[in-house]
C-alpha cells in the first residue's frame, strides 16, 4: 500500500528504521530490569528476616501505657522501651518533645512527621510499581520489533534469520512478563507490611498527641 502512495515508501522506511533502532535500548533496559528485580527480591528477603513484627496486643498495651504516663519524661521512657521499629520511636519521641508548641503547631508537626514516613514508603514502592508496569510493555516491544525482519526473512526463504528473530521475541517476552510479575508480588507483600506500619504509627502518634495536648 505504501508504494501506491507518493512518498509512502519513505514513511514506512523511516518507521522501520525507528523500530529497529529501538531493539538494543529495549534489550538493555530489560537486562537492567532483570538485575533490579533480582536485587529487589534479595532486599525483600533481607527485610523479612530483619523486620520487627509488632502484634496488635503490643500496640494496644503501648497506647494504654502512653495514656497513663506520669510525666513527659516517663512518656519518652515508655516510647524508648517499646517493642516497635526505631523509625516509629523517632516520630513519637519528636511529638513527645514538642512541649514548647501550642496545640495547633503540635498537631501540624505530628501530621508532617507521619506524612514524611508515608513519602519514604511511597518512594520505596515506586521502583517495583514502575517495573510492574513497564516490564510487560518492554517485553511486548521486544517481541514485535524482531518479528518484522523475521517475517521478511521468511518471505525470502531465510529460515535461520526467522529462527533468530523468534528466539529474541520469546526471550524478551519471558523476561518482561517475568520481571513484572515478580515485582508485582514484591510490591504487594511490601505494601501489606507498610500499610500495617503506617496504621500502627497513626494510632500511636494520635495517642501521644492526645497526651501532650492534655498536659
Amino acid at each position: 500500500m505504501s508504494i501506491s502512495i507518493p512518498g509512502g515508501e519513505y514513511l514506512t522506511g523511516s518507521l522501520d528504521v525507528i523500530s529497529q533502532s529501538l531493539t538494543i535500548p529495549v534489550l538493555v533496559i530489560l537486562l537492567i530490569i532483570v538485575i533490579i528485580s533480582i536485587i529487589t527480591l534479595g532486599g525483600l528477603i533481607s527485610e523479612y528476616t530483619s523486620r520487627k513484627k509488632v502484634p496488635v496486643g503490643t500496640i494496644r498495651d503501648l497506647i494504654y501505657a502512653i495514656n497513663s504516663a506520669a510525666s513527659v519524661d516517663a512518656l519518652k521512657g515508655i516510647i524508648e522501651g517499646a517493642e516497635i521499629p526505631k523509625s516509629q520511636k523517632k516520630v513519637l519521641t519528636e511529638i513527645a518533645s514538642s512541649s514548647a508548641l501550642d496545640k495547633n503547631s503540635r498537631e501540624a508537626l505530628a501530621r508532617k512527621l507521619v506524612e514524611y514516613e508515608e513519602e519514604k514508603i511511597d518512594s520505596a514502592l515506586q521502583k517495583t510499581d514502575i517495573i510492574t508496569r513497564i516490564g510487560p510493555t518492554l517485553g511486548l516491544m521486544g517481541t514485535l520489533i524482531p518479528m518484522g525482519p523475521g517475517l521478511a526473512a521468511l518471505g525470502a526463504g531465510d529460515i535461520n534469520t526467522l529462527a533468530d528473530s523468534l528466539t529474541v521475541a520469546f526471550n524478551t517476552t519471558i523476561v518482561g512478563i517475568g520481571s513484572g510479575a515478580l515485582c508485582y508480588v514484591i510490591g504487594k507483600i511490601r505494601s501489606g507490611w507498610y500499610d500495617r506500619y503506617l496504621s500502627d504509627l497513626d494510632a500511636l502518634s494520635d495517642a501521644v498527641l492526645d497526651y501532650m495536648n492534655n498536659q
